[in-house]
């Protein structure tokens, strides 16, 4: 793993900062880019927002695959005015496949770019990338099994909007814990708030490794793990399903993840929560759900990751 002590801190100031783990946060960070979401939904339309990467050149470098994630960033420089240098599955197509190493693509590409962001499968990359360049800054878009902090980032934001706050939020997290990198970013994001609750139900085969379960639960994070869903509490705020992370295994597990049923929503859930999901869905989410106004991941949750990454790219790049 990665010693994130080592990552310069954010403290509400993005300008050129790297974007690599939620270690670099605290509450300020956060509740500094729900502002300039704030500010970008609001204001999407001007003539201010649709120029503030005006002459801005943004890569995006995928080495795994990516749709939302990926678009999204494309989408939110383009709709800032800003362009892109799309390169995905480097891995085929690149030098890396003759060898060259990340840290040299890395100094490569920000010779034409005032920012990277970053795609790869090992845990660190980002990292390693942020180390290397010497003016472009990385934002990690996801890093194998470790961390997807502009995941966490949407993800918050989606449940600020609808409840005004994250503190003394509860939720109910349906996940692949041991190998969920949007999971681990999402439990530390918690953690920079208040009384918050979550109720982490997994398989046994997937639930979170003694160390991370430790290190949650100092940052303040009240983690209950379940797995029956008998045991799921009626007055949760949100539901947050993910898949199983089936590349991360270096086998065939026969796992089965807890399925999202409507009728698990009419007996265990309540009327004003919402349903999350990481995306994307593969069979753990049954489709007859998607007519539940509860269940937003497929309208309002995207959406708002393009808007997120339009503040942070705008805090990022000193437009906002």
């Amino acid at each position: 793993m990665p010693d994130n002590d080592q990552i310069e801190k954010i403290n509400g100031d993005f300008k050129g900062k790297d974007v690599i783990s939620i270690d670099q946060f605290d509450r300020r960070s956060f509740e500094k880019i729900f502002t300039a979401t704030d500010q970008i939904i609001s204001q999407k339309d001007s003539p201010h927002i649709q120029t503030l990467l005006g002459g801005k050149l943004v890569t995006l470098l995928f080495f795994e695959p990516s749709t939302r994630t990926f678009s999204s960033f494309s989408a939110a420089v383009k709709r800032l005015g800003g362009q892109t240098l799309e390169y995905q599955n480097p891995m085929q197509t690149s030098s890396a496949v003759k060898g060259e190493t990340l840290e040299d693509t890395i100094k490569v590409f920000e010779n034409y770019s005032d920012a990277i962001v970053l795609r790869h499968p090992e845990i660190g990359a980002p990292e390693k990338a942020a180390q290397a360049a010497f003016f472009s800054p990385i934002i990690n878009a996801g890093d194998g099994a470790g961390e997807h902090p502009t995941q966490a980032m949407l993800d918050l934001y989606t449940i600020y909007q609808k409840f005004g706050k994250i503190d003394a939020v509860k939720g109910l997290v349906c996940a692949d814990a041991l190998y969920g990198r949007g999971v681990h970013s999402l439990i530390k994001a918690f953690g920079l708030f208040q009384n918050v609750t979550l109720y982490l139900l997994t398989p046994e085969e997937l639930k979170l490794s003694q160390e991370l379960l430790s290190d949650y639960k100092k940052r303040g994070v009240n983690i209950v793990e379940i797995h029956n869903e008998a045991d799921i509490p009626n007055d949760c705020h949100f539901w947050y399903w993910t898949r199983l992370q089936k590349e991360r295994y270096n086998e065939e597990k026969n796992i089965k993840m807890f399925r999202l049923t409507q009728k698990l929503l009419d007996e265990k859930g309540n009327k004003d929560m919402i349903v999350l999901h990481i995306l994307p869905r593969i069979d753990e989410v049954d489709i007859e759900t998607d007519a539940d106004p509860r269940v937003i991941y497929l309208t309002t949750q995207v959406k708002n990751g393009m808007y997120i990454r339009m503040a942070l790219l705008g805090l990022v790049l000193g437009s906002l």
